[in-house]
């Protein structure tokens, strides 16, 4: 079975809506992911600020990176968001999925989204882990 470090990376590989959004892969840890991404322009809405579904997409994408992490494919079952605060070009936004509580097949996960340490969003999902192996 492969290293739960490695399996964010090699999602990201694969993933080229995340790499579109110029996501990187911060730290990893079994059942933990941050990323990060800058605000571009092309990711603004018609008031000018970031469109919520990018801090939903980054958000989303730690959260996925982090299920995971348990060395079974992983899919997401059920999100939602919180937006906090509006985001603005140029702003470097991270997303850490810190909490991770599996019950059987079925985990619950946590997100914070930061802009430096101000919380700009949070987001929760449900995942369901399969019996397949990520290799």
């Amino acid at each position: 079975m492969i290293q739960a470090e490695t399996i964010p990376h090699k999602m990201l590989s694969l993933d080229p809506f995340s790499q579109w959004l110029g996501i990187e892969v911060l730290d990893v840890k079994k059942g933990c992911c941050t990323v990060g991404m800058t605000v571009r322009k092309e990711m603004l809405n018609s008031m000018g600020k970031a469109h919520g579904g990018i801090s939903y997409s980054l958000a989303d994408t730690a959260f996925g990176f982090s299920a995971n992490t348990h060395g079974k494919y992983a899919v997401s079952i059920e999100t939602s968001i919180n937006h906090i605060e509006a985001l603005e070009e140029g702003d470097y936004l991270t997303a850490q999925a810190t909490v991770d509580i599996s019950k059987t097949k079925v985990g619950f996960n946590i997100v914070e989204v930061k802009r430096g340490d101000q919380i700009v969003a949070l987001f929760k999902g449900v995942v369901y882990r399969t019996n397949k192996d990520w290799e």
